[in-house]
């Protein structure tokens, strides 16, 4: 398997590995159109739009991004604290996501957060370096792994929407919590990133409507 998922060939490679590993998702998998790349640069830019996602509908995501770009361009951690709160407010970020964001800028400025090399740690190392900064938990840190990084065995198990997606997939009363969530990924190691994907296509079939980060 590659070392990171790079390209759409990877992604029909994972779910292959996954469609003979696992029955029920063969079966989700013939519910589902497209499975998509979804890669982005790695880098501060890429984690910030992550940051601005958190805890908000992907719609009030996209609104606030396209207003802070428009705002502080470029978007750097220079340009980020030289413009200040007024920008900030302008750009619609509340007040924990400032405190973040502020947090991820001092820790790059002061380099006890390196961005560069991530995708060399193995997952476990990786996420504890990005949650180090206060602002960063490990959803955050686990999407931006999976789609700024391309780690390939990331599943984010605090996402609602994969919860969601796995309890209609294995017809559970309850929506799975995060441990229990996790605990049903580890079968599908090393691919949980491809699977973590599969999920989000198959729920945003199902929502009719997109629900990935």
């Amino acid at each position: 398997m590659p070392a990171t998922i790079e390209t759409q060939a990877h992604i029909e490679a994972g779910l292959r590995w996954l469609k003979e590993r696992d029955p029920m998702l063969a079966k989700i998998a013939e519910a589902v159109d497209h499975v998509p790349l979804r890669r982005t640069d790695a880098g501060f830019e890429s984690l910030v739009k992550i940051i601005v996602s958190q805890q908000v509908s992907v719609q009030s995501a996209d609104a606030i991004w396209k207003r802070l770009t428009a705002t502080i361009a470029p978007l750097d951690p220079e340009n980020f604290i030289e413009r200040g709160e007024p920008a900030w407010i302008e750009a619609g970020l509340s007040r924990p996501k400032q405190k973040a964001l502020c947090a991820l800028c001092d820790a790059i400025k002061e380099e006890s957060l390196v961005l560069d090399g991530l995708g060399d740690m193995p997952a476990v190392e990786a996420i504890k370096h990005l949650t180090k900064v206060k602002g960063i938990g490990p959803w955050t840190a686990e999407v931006y792994l999976l789609f700024a990084v391309g780690h390939p065995d990331i599943f984010p198990a605090g996402d609602l929407a994969l919860q969601n997606a796995a309890r209609h997939a294995f017809n559970l009363a309850e929506r799975p919590d995060e441990k229990q969530l996790r605990s049903m990924a580890e079968s599908w190691a090393p691919w949980r990133g491809v699977s973590a994907r599969l999920f989000w296509a198959y729920y945003a079939k199902i929502a009719q409507r997109n629900v990935a980060p």
